[in-house]
């Protein structure tokens, strides 16, 4: 049985107006002793932002900034830069967030060379309505479940409303040469290989969609996630594959639960799962994690390694940032005991 360790509560919200409501959904990633954390803020009426801080020892915080590092600046993210998560590539830092306009939920992306300036690179999504995406998804295997979300989100925003594409990070490294970024088309994980940013433009999205199939690496098949999976930490390239630790939600007894699920993806091909785990990594069982202002969450988007210990930083309850840790070994003697995929 795994033996994760709840180190508790990181980060809480603050009477900043930015991060009033709450703070949660944090990116990390690890410089010498230093972990950065770049988190997902919001204000009493509900505009995210993104914080920063900056952690020793795992979870001691030494430095935080009173104001957001990014906040919304343009039309396409006028109600909320959210849910970052950050790698680095050769030379740079690359940070995925979800843009969102109150309608639309799309992927963007912005680069530091310091993690201290950024530049907004703007959005990579597949700039598609529902109904646009729908007629291409016709022709794969994702189509039923895929018509199932269009209805869901028509209703609510509208026939215009793009496909929701959310839950992005890199690969923190190029797999056999070209750029690996996992993303969310509900309800399924998929990932999209290209070689220069560039290349993400509407025809690329469009071919791409009718070979969605073959770009899909996880699919919900377990009860603890039988609604959708979601990535979370960037991937962890390990002796035994990629790390990939995920959100998933389960539909249970009329309430809905996220949980932390992990699974190994192969090294020279990702879109090969070679072990997951049959029951979750984590569950919500803390009061911070059941009660807030989502309840029953919590959401893995943060990991560094640190002396053969996985620390996993996560939002609880959508309120407040929190830690989770375990032996690195133990979870992939773990997954590879339990192969179930």
């Amino acid at each position: 049985m795994l033996n994760i360790k709840n180190e508790g509560i990181i980060l809480e919200k603050t009477d900043l107006n930015f991060e009033s409501k709450g703070v949660f959904n944090p990116a990390c990633i690890k410089t010498g002793n230093t972990t950065h954390m770049f988190y997902r803020a919001m204000s009493m009426d509900d505009i995210s932002s993104i914080g920063y801080c900056k952690i020793k020892d795992n979870k001691k915080i030494i430095k935080k900034m009173d104001k957001p590092l990014l906040f919304p600046e343009y039309e396409y993210e006028k109600n909320g830069v959210e849910d970052p998560r950050i790698v680095f590539i050769k030379d740079k830092y690359y940070m995925t967030y979800t843009a969102f306009d109150g309608k639309n939920a799309l992927i963007a992306y912005a680069t530091s060379k310091d993690l201290v300036h950024f530049k907004k690179q703007g959005i990579i999504s597949p700039l598609l309505t529902y109904k646009g995406a729908g007629n291409i998804l016709k022709i794969t295997n994702s189509w039923e479940k895929y018509a199932y979300y269009q209805r869901i989100y028509e209703k609510v925003f509208g026939k215009d409303v793009l496909i929701w594409d959310k839950d992005a990070c890199l690969f923190p490294k190029k797999i056999n040469g070209r750029y690996a970024l996992l993303h969310r088309i509900f309800p399924n994980i998929q990932i999209s290989y290209f070689e220069d940013f560039s290349q993400l433009n509407k025809d690329y999205w469009i071919d791409y969609l009718k070979k969605l199939d073959q770009y899909t690496v996880l699919e919900p098949i377990s009860s603890f996630e039988n609604e959708y999976v979601g990535a979370g930490c960037p991937p962890i390239e390990t002796s035994q594959g990629w790390l990939l630790i995920y959100h998933c939600a389960e539909h249970s007894k009329g309430k809905r639960i996220y949980h932390g699920g992990a699974a190994l993806l192969d090294t020279s091909n990702p879109l090969k799962v070679t072990a997951r785990l049959k029951t979750p990594l984590f569950s919500p069982k803390e009061k911070w994690e059941k009660i807030g202002n989502i309840n029953d969450v919590v959401f893995p988007t943060g990991a560094v390694i640190d002396n053969g210990m996985l620390y996993i930083y996560y939002g609880a309850a959508d309120k407040m940032i929190a830690l989770k840790s375990i032996k690195l070994d133990n979870l992939l003697e773990e997954l590879i005991r339990k192969k179930h995929i």
